[in-house]
């Protein structure tokens, strides 16, 4: 069954959205200010305790001080640690000792090397996308030798859904700008995102 995750809720309607379509996870991105999407670790906590118990919750870090990656996911209640930086197997392991949380880590795929090293990777799940928060999907047909599953991100739409997992059967569909109007999550576009997810999941 392919999954689902909203990510880069940031306004408290955004999570009365999302506890309306109930997808498997949603996403904080902490601490990155370069994204409009930013929250701090007291902001995500806030939204966190509105959130359905029955969502999982990820923060997204980029480059972060383990310290401070530990501390944030504590504050905030978090599930998942999805790393999109530099984070080598050596910081994916003792991050995941720290703090018992499973750890995700994202690759920029744009050829065979990028694949080899997703492959390689250390962390509980590798995420697959076009860039950081580009909107655009990569080459798909690149991933299907992949010998491990992988979480899909980059261009996903509710529209692109149905063909995103009858092409790589992902474990799991990461949303952010596909399911936005203007700057800030849709709630109808969020709706027909897990719709999508969950229907095409019963046909594949």
């Amino acid at each position: 069954m392919t999954k689902i995750k909203i990510c880069g809720l940031f306004r408290p309607c955004d999570i009365d959205y999302v506890n309306e379509a109930m997808p498997d996870y949603i996403g904080f991105i902490l601490h990155f200010p370069k994204s409009h999407r930013n929250v701090t670790a007291d902001r995500a906590a806030q939204l966190r305790s509105r959130l359905s118990p029955e969502i999982g919750a990820a923060g997204v870090f980029v480059d972060q001080p383990m310290d401070l990656v530990s501390e944030t996911a504590a504050r905030v209640g978090l599930n998942v640690i999805q790393l999109h930086g530099h984070e080598d197997d050596g910081y994916i392991a003792a991050l995941r000792e720290k703090t018992g949380l499973p750890v995700w880590k994202a690759f920029q795929i744009r050829g065979e090397a990028d694949l080899a090293a997703a492959e390689k990777s250390s962390a509980d799940e590798i995420l697959l996308d076009n860039g950081y928060g580009t909107g655009t999907a990569f080459d798909w047909s690149l991933a299907a030798s992949l010998r491990r599953p992988i979480l899909l991100a980059g261009g996903l739409t509710p529209e692109s859904i149905p063909a995103a997992v009858r092409a790589l059967r992902p474990k799991l569909l990461d949303l952010s700008s596909g399911v936005e109007t203007n700057g800030g999550k849709d709630r109808e576009k969020i709706l027909a995102a897990v719709r999508a997810a969950r229907q095409i999941t019963k046909e594949v």
